[in-house]
């Protein structure tokens, strides 16, 4: 199983939804569901490097200790949290020519029970993951996370569930 199977619209997390309102235009584009692209390796060089480039930027710190309140999704400046390393990478990719539609935040949960964000990458081979814990992009069902939900490929202020989020645990014994 290479792609995350998405349901149901459901609740954006309270930080995205506070980005969409700074960062508007981000959260408005809408488009048609397209198939997922084909990755040139060029295009996986990129990827790769800029996962690596902008997990080694930034200081980790949470969002308490930045900001002094939970939950603040933002661009990283010097300290980042995830989903401010996930929206870094997002940016990045996005600059370099990548489909917003196909860089799409998503919320996980470690095996601990902590709750973690990351980037997924649509293409063609599957859904990756972009992720401050890990330099190596991976399948998302090779890593050790519970996926929830994620931004909607068709609008990027809307977010769906993940029905095979939790079949990642059953893969793991194979």
């Amino acid at each position: 199983m290479n792609s995350m199977v998405t349901g149901a619209v459901t609740s954006q997390p309270i930080g995205h939804y506070e980005f969409c309102q700074k960062y508007q235009s981000e959260c408005s584009i809408r488009g048609r569901s397209t198939p997922a692209p084909k990755i040139s390796a060029k295009g996986w060089a990129l990827v790769r490097q800029i996962n690596r480039s902008v997990n080694g930027r930034f200081f980790a710190k949470t969002d308490k200790e930045i900001y002094g309140r939970e939950e603040v999704w933002a661009y990283p400046t010097n300290f980042a949290d995830c989903e401010d390393y996930a929206l870094e990478k997002r940016k990045e990719l996005a600059a370099r020519g990548f489909a917003l539609s196909d860089l799409l935040m998503t919320v996980v949960r470690k095996p601990d029970g902590e709750g973690h964000a990351v980037l997924t990458l649509r293409t063609s081979d599957g859904d990756f993951i972009l992720d401050n814990l890990d330099n190596e992009v991976k399948p998302w069902h090779q890593t050790p996370y519970t996926f929830l939900k994620r931004q909607a490929s068709f609008n990027t202020g809307r977010w769906v569930t993940i029905e095979n989020g939790r079949d990642v645990l059953v893969g793991a014994l194979r």
